[in-house]
């Protein structure tokens, strides 16, 4: 049967999406989902909705979610692409900019999703390590079809220099997408990049700060001959019609958001102080999670006693990079109380 599948799925590993248990009494901090109510105008419009529209297509290109999100950058309709997720966003963009013969680039470590979609189109995969204190420095002479750039960056939540960023795309000879899946809750983005340079993609996502990870829905923003060629070759009806509508009444509600965001930062700012406290290394999250050594009791100690107390967080240990260290979603100040509450006990050497 091996015969019949592709040699480089064969070889490849598929990507592993964070865990979705079932258990209600689980506090789940290990998917950077937004504990928070999305917009109420999602409510009201599921409640609008008539339902014979559902035995007809949805509009293919997206059109009326797209001049909102058009209007809230500032930019042309032209230059809005929206996919099934910001993941499909990312897919496109190989298929659409790396020849077979081509490259993909990312950061090491970044988002883990970026070598298996390179592995699915079968080209290089071209990764650039981050130092010790995970900055970057691109190597000389260094070249890529397609390079992903993660800002902030995840799993570590910093952002970079956006001067830096800027000098890289403006000579870098390929495209560049920068995937500002959590741009929201950082004090800066590279939006205005994407409008200003003709290799420049800015991703974005509702699944972060608009609260709505369940209807997928991603988009990015670029030239227009950049975006003409994603629209060439995405499924015919990508975004089904309740997704676009949710999405569009969600994107014109920027105080919802807004309001959740602020939440999140300050509970982010407290957990922070109080892990600090504890004596644990925090990276200076500009995320809706934060990056954590826990130094004296170790990484994957604390995952497991932890889990016992059914509290969730992730937990990169198949990486030297990335071992001692564990990413934990920011939730509601309730919640975080209960994982802190437990981190002490075990600390503590309490059951």
């Amino acid at each position: 049967m091996s015969d019949l599948i592709r040699k480089s799925v064969q070889a490849m590993k598929g990507y592993v999406p964070g865990e979705q248990p079932k258990d209600a009494d689980i506090v789940k901090l290990n998917t950077n989902e937004n504990p928070y109510l999305p917009s109420p105008d999602v409510q009201d419009i599921l409640s609008m909705i008539d339902i014979s529209v559902l035995s007809r297509y949805p509009d293919p290109v997206c059109m009326e979610l797209r001049k909102a999100i058009a209007e809230l950058h500032g930019c042309d309709v032209e230059n809005v692409f929206v996919g099934n997720g910001s993941d499909e966003v990312l897919a496109l963009c190989i298929r659409a900019f790396v020849e077979r013969s081509g490259s993909v680039g990312y950061f090491d470590p970044s988002y883990s999703l970026y070598p298996v979609l390179a592995d699915i189109e079968d080209v290089e995969k071209r990764p650039v390590s981050l130092d010790a204190g995970y900055g970057w420095q691109m190597p000389e002479d260094y070249s890529a079809s397609l390079f992903f750039l993660t800002h902030p960056n995840a799993p570590t939540s910093f952002v970079y220099d956006k001067a830096a960023i800027e000098s890289f795309v403006k000579d870098f000879s390929g495209v560049v997408l920068i995937d500002e899946a959590y741009a929201d809750f950082a004090a800066d983005n590279c939006m205005d990049l994407a409008l200003k340079y003709d290799n420049v993609i800015v991703a974005r996502t509702l699944s972060k700060s608009y609260s709505l990870a369940g209807i997928r829905l991603g988009y990015c923003v670029g030239g227009a001959e950049l975006i003409g060629a994603m629209y060439k070759i995405k499924d015919s009806y990508n975004v089904n019609y309740l997704t676009q509508e949710i999405a569009r009444v969600a994107i014109l509600d920027q105080d919802t958001m807004r309001a959740n965001v602020s939440a999140i930062v300050e509970t982010r700012k407290m957990v922070s102080e109080k892990l600090e406290e504890f004596g644990f290394e925090v990276g200076q999250s500009q995320t809706n999670f934060l990056w954590v050594k826990p130094l004296g009791i170790g990484a994957k100690t604390l995952f497991d006693a932890l889990r016992k107390k059914n509290i969730i967080v992730r937990y990169f240990g198949n990486d030297e990079r990335t071992k001692d260290y564990l990413r934990v979603t920011v939730g509601t100040a309730p919640e975080m109380l209960k994982f802190l509450d437990a981190t002490e006990e075990i600390l503590n050497g309490e059951a």
